[in-house]
């Protein structure tokens, strides 16, 4: 899976990598409704570690077919945290969240994931950024939490801290994986961090299975089979070759898209309200890390 075609090209090389980080954008856009609608029917603890198992059993295929090396030393704690916070974190966290609330709602917290994801990038990286940032930072974050308390009681504070700390969670392996991705490669570090969680997830996917799938609809056993294929493993394929190919501070702000797509997937297929303020809230969300974006170098 080399792609020498196309880095005797930086120009395609550019346009592969926007290509690709636009097709891993829109597969991602998908997670929290076909999450939302898997959870109705699966425990979200059950939902988190078999889609994991899954998809890991699918990148030792990968891994043994292209005859991939082994990590060094020094990537294996990178590859711990890209685990923690992308096949574990924000799978169990969002899970546990779409229980307290719809998915239109968590996705308006997808906003904040482009920021998280440069927060880390700056933590990781040693940047300082200008004051400028963090003024679209705060504002970005204040817009957000706004928005969480003017839903008063008939909005789940549960839910909401759930949603902030997937965030967080998936910024950190996000930023991570990007940073592992120009040594190691683009697919093959989530591949390797979906192998390195295969066993544990494995062992609790018997563990906590059902005593019976009998009453597990197709619309379910389909959500599942989503964010197990193309949420855990193909979108990532996609999303860490785009970052390798087009730059990671250029791809990553394609996520501002990933609200957007993410409205219309709950509107469309789960037929859930979409408000104005919502939209308008995700808009100046989006404006702000824009905004950060610009300033955080």
């Amino acid at each position: 899976m080399h792609t020498t075609s196309t880095a005797a090209n930086p120009a395609l090389e550019k346009t592969s990598g926007w290509i690709n980080g636009f097709i891993g954008v829109l597969i991602f856009s998908g997670s929290l409704p076909a999450t939302r609608l898997a959870v109705l029917e699966f425990d979200p603890v059950f939902l988190t570690v078999v889609r994991a198992a899954i998809a890991g059993a699918l990148a030792v295929g990968l891994l043994l077919l292209f005859k991939q090396p082994r990590p060094s030393r020094h990537q294996w704690l990178s590859l711990v945290i890209v685990a923690l916070g992308v096949v574990l974190g924000f799978p169990l966290l969002t899970a546990l969240a779409l229980q307290h609330v719809t998915s239109a709602h968590s996705i308006v917290f997808v906003g904040l994931l482009p920021l998280a994801t440069a927060m880390f990038g700056v933590l990781r990286g040693g940047e300082r950024p200008r004051p400028v940032f963090w003024i679209f930072s705060v504002l970005g974050s204040a817009l957000v939490v706004g928005f969480a308390l003017s839903q008063g009681l008939s909005a789940s504070p549960i839910g909401d801290l759930l949603m902030l700390a997937a965030i967080l969670a998936c910024g950190l392996g996000y930023a991570e994986g990007a940073k592992l991705s120009r040594s190691l490669g683009g697919w093959q570090v989530i591949c390797w961090a979906l192998v390195m969680s295969l066993p544990l997830m494995a062992v609790l996917s018997l563990w906590l299975a059902p005593a019976s799938f009998g009453n597990i609809s197709l619309p379910a056993w389909m959500c599942l089979g989503y964010v197990s294929l193309f949420s855990m493993l193909i979108g990532f394929v996609f999303w860490y070759r785009g970052l390798a190919q087009g730059g990671i501070a250029a791809v990553g702000q394609l996520q501002l898209l990933q609200p957007f797509f993410g409205l219309a997937l709950a509107a469309t297929l789960l037929h859930e309200q979409v408000s104005v303020g919502m939209l308008g809230v995700t808009l100046g969300v989006i404006l702000c890390v824009a905004g950060a974006k610009k300033f955080a170098k």
